[in-house]
């Protein structure tokens, strides 16, 4: 008799370590919500950074002890979602868009709903896309911009009632953003394992020496200037392009534009 071969069962699991930091991360943006709905605002604006940290972290993570799965890009999606999407709308609800009623929930849901469909559309764009650039602002920026007045404003102790026509439409504007087809810079192109001048080094250190002056007002100004730069690099694209347009083409010579050709003294005094 034969030995029938007998079938080897594949254990499908998940790798630990990156999505450690995926569920660190979705646990700060669920502590995020925890600490709004308790007025605890200041906890509520660093735990949304603090998820920041932690999902930029798991993708290098990954990529450094090749434990990339689609299971780790998918459930990273669900976590940016509930960090970047739910968390940033409903903390801002909570603080400022309360105060307008219908109104300030429904802008909360346009953040929320645009940081969904920003996840969505870069879930299918994965390697067609130029790795260089972001297109609309990355969700992890726009929760920086809406989390970063939420800092700013508790920490100063202004109510977010004050300042409603300011944080409506900055919440309205960084949503759409994300939808938007303005590229972004992504940085991925930088090569962190590789030598950098003394100088850089050097900058570096001064930067978070200026973050800790006042670490409310320095990320939330990085994080507005950053989601500024698009708008404002692709309107001198466009100014470049339209100058393009309007210059004149080159002149012709005048026997070409006539259609006659070069004289004998033309041809040898071209050679």
């Amino acid at each position: 008799m034969h030995d029938e071969p007998t079938e080897t069962k594949r254990h499908r699991g998940i790798y630990l370590l990156p999505n450690l930091f995926t569920t660190a991360a979705l646990f700060a943006g669920f502590y995020a919500i925890v600490a709004a709905s308790r007025g605890d605002f200041d906890t509520a604006a660093v735990a949304i950074f603090v998820a920041m940290i932690l999902d930029g972290l798991d993708g290098r993570v990954a990529r450094l002890t090749n434990t990339q799965s689609d299971f780790g890009a998918q459930y990273d999606s669900l976590s940016d979602m509930i960090a970047f999407g739910l968390a940033p709308a409903l903390v801002m609800y909570e603080w400022s868009l309360a105060s307008l009623g219908k109104l300030g929930w429904t802008a909360a849901f346009v953040y929320a709903a645009a940081a969904a469909l920003r996840l969505a559309r870069f879930n299918i764009q994965v390697g067609i896309v130029d790795k260089r650039y972001f297109i609309g602002l990355p969700s992890p920026s726009a929760a920086a911009v809406v989390a970063g007045l939420v800092w700013v404003g508790a920490d100063y102790d202004m109510p977010g009632a004050d300042i409603v026509l300011l944080a409506f439409p900055l919440t309205v504007l960084t949503g759409l953003l994300m939808v938007s087809n303005i590229r972004y810079k992504s940085f991925k192109d930088l090569d962190l394992r590789g030598k950098i001048p003394f100088v850089a080094m050097l900058i570096m250190v001064l930067v978070f020496v200026f973050i800790s002056i006042d670490p409310p007002v320095v990320l939330f100004s990085i994080a507005l200037v950053y989601a500024l730069s698009g708008p404002f690099m692709a309107l001198v694209s466009h100014r470049r392009r339209q100058r393009e347009r309007q210059l004149p083409a080159p002149a012709a010579s005048t026997d070409a534009a006539n259609g006659t050709p070069p004289s004998e003294e033309d041809r040898h005094s071209s050679r």
